[in-house]
């Protein structure tokens, strides 16, 4: 990298709560509670879904026209870190700060309500406006609600949404058209995306259970994470991003994972480390048949089956494009909350403990388990979308 990308602030609310000091603890210890049973997305059917805890912040009288849940989880990370982004500001100039904050499913949920507020009424709900559906209307809202006017963008890649994001907002520092950037990404849970996952066959039963025999699906979640990323060389860094298309299907892996790998390997190489330097590996570890299957293959073809893997998606469900980036979330977290001996405590992986024989072995980890990386401490993580759409993060600290 030509310059640093410091992954200087980190704002995230979803199941694990709101707020790096709610959320920790229970990212450690394996909390499941966030998970509720809901009757009102798919007709017919009772699910669990990852529901952001707690009360959401309102949005600014001055963006009521942004006003959805989606938004809403957006402001919740963002003031978390607003202090440091108005500081960035005032140093740079709003023209200086931009803006990467990606979505799959916007304000969905409202525009499904206005649409059947209008077959039974004849009209649009009146609260309703296309700036809450928008994509790009999450970035917009997010940029006018700290007054940023450098450039701003709306990824919108799938699951990968949120990695690519954080990799997208490093371009915007390393060509020097911003000097500080808020990346991340938020999804909220709606029925068109339950609905979907439904039809596709690929919501699990009960819980999602990656890597075990009886796995049989994902749980849907909902959530946000937002950082401030800079131009400094100190710090919990973004070191390096790996991008890949399977262009094998418009749903499902390649059977081999072959997209999976060579995301790995190249930000491996961006980051310039080996297999071995990484201590820890955030798994895509949805609870599918096809992509536990297709990504234990390939993490066995790039790392030894010592590193430590975990999914932290039984903790939050899969909250789709925003993954990424609350995954990237908790691996910063997993750096800034080390011991002063350097030990790491590690997320769980959380299932039922049957593993399936058929999969390619991987040291899933165990409650309670710490590590201490070698100096400078990374961690990687992946996040893979539909159409293949890959993508792979390193983040590091040179501590």
């Amino acid at each position: 990298m030509s310059v640093g990308c410091r992954l200087a602030a980190v704002g995230m609310h979803h199941a694990l709560g709101a707020g790096l000091d709610e959320i920790w603890p229970r990212l450690v210890a394996g909390d499941r509670e966030g998970f509720v049973e809901r009757d009102d997305l798919v007709p017919g059917s009772r699910g669990w879904y990852g529901e952001a805890r707690g009360e959401l912040p309102p949005v600014a009288d001055s963006l009521t026209e942004f006003d959805c849940r989606n938004n809403r989880l957006a402001e919740s990370a963002l003031q978390q870190i607003r202090e440091p982004v108005q500081a960035a500001i005032e140093r740079h100039g709003p023209s200086r700060m931009g803006v990467v904050v990606g979505s799959s499913t916007s304000g969905f949920a409202e525009a499904e309500a206005a649409f059947r507020e209008r077959e039974s009424s004849g009209s649009l709900s009146p609260s309703f406006s296309l700036a809450q559906l928008e994509f790009g209307g999450l970035s917009e809202y997010v940029a006018r609600s700290v007054g940023a006017t450098g450039p701003r963008q709306a990824p919108s890649t799938a699951c990968s949404t949120g990695a690519k994001a954080l990799l997208s907002a490093r371009s915007l520092l390393e060509l020097d058209f911003c000097d500080a950037v808020i990346a991340g990404a938020v999804d909220s849970l709606c029925r068109l995306t339950a609905c979907g996952f439904s039809a596709l066959h690929a919501v699990s039963s009960g819980l999602t259970n990656p890597m075990s025999v009886n796995r049989d699906g994902l749980t849907l979640g909902e959530g946000a994470a937002l950082f401030l990323l800079t131009r400094e060389s100190d710090g919990i860094q973004l070191l390096g991003g790996g991008e890949s298309s399977d262009a094998h299907h418009m749903s499902a892996p390649h059977p081999e994972g072959r997209g999976a790998e060579q995301c790995m390997r190249a930000a491996l190489a961006d980051a310039q480390l080996q297999p071995d330097e990484i201590a820890y590996l955030n798994l895509h570890g949805t609870g599918t048949p096809q992509n536990d299957a297709m990504e234990s293959a390939a993490v066995a073809r790039v790392f030894d089956p010592s590193v430590p893997c975990s999914s932290t998606k039984p903790l939050v469900g899969h909250t789709l494009g925003a993954s990424g980036a609350i995954e990237a979330g908790f691996c910063w977290l997993m750096l800034d909350r080390r011991g002063g001996d350097g030990a790491m405590p590690l997320p769980p992986h959380c299932y039922d403990g049957e593993r399936d024989p058929e999969l390619a072995s991987l040291a899933l980890v165990a409650p309670g388990e710490v590590v201490v990386p070698p100096r400078p401490a990374a961690v990687l993580t992946n996040s893979f979308g539909f159409g293949g759409s890959n993508c792979a993060l390193v983040i590091g600290d040179p501590r």
